[in-house]
């Protein structure tokens, strides 16, 4: 993946589509987006959306991109937010998304340590022997305790 959260050219599978495949040429990204391509091109240059490439470095667009020309277009135009605003919008979402899925992978990596530890504190119970009595401390008193042998009786 690259920085803004993206697989690079070429780690797609041959019969893998998702919507991070890159499949849209510019013009269908154009109108699929209903912004013009020298707009797209000009998103590319600044950074704020960057398709993938062919080998010959035709631009091919996936569905998320799509998406993303689009929510740069509704801040631009809706919000009235400049590029650089929106460049920045952008990386503090992908950064947000990336530590958001960090902290589930932790959270797993917690509930399992948790898991095991459970598991190891029981394995440490079931081992305890059972035949020994606790210690309990017997309370001094000053109590005198006679004892006396019983006596036997006679047949």
């Amino acid at each position: 993946m690259d920085a803004t959260g993206r697989r690079r050219q070429g780690s797609y599978s041959a019969y893998e589509l998702t919507e991070e495949t890159p499949v849209y040429v510019i013009s269908v990204a154009a109108q699929l987006s209903g912004l013009h391509p020298q707009t797209l091109r000009q998103y590319d240059r600044l950074g704020l959306v960057s398709p993938d490439r062919t080998a010959g470095r035709g631009r091919r667009y996936s569905a998320r991109d799509i998406e993303l020309l689009r929510t740069v277009q509704q801040l631009s135009q809706d919000e009235g937010i400049n590029l650089a605003g929106i460049k920045r919008i952008i990386e503090l979402e992908n950064q947000v998304a990336a530590l958001q899925s960090r902290v589930a992978e932790m959270e797993a990596a917690l509930d399992g340590a948790a898991a095991a530890m459970q598991q190891r504190e029981a394995a440490v119970h079931a081992s305890y022997r059972r035949d020994l009595v606790p210690y309990q401390e017997v309370q001094q008193t000053s109590a005198l305790v006679v004892w006396r042998p019983k006596r036997q009786q006679s047949d």
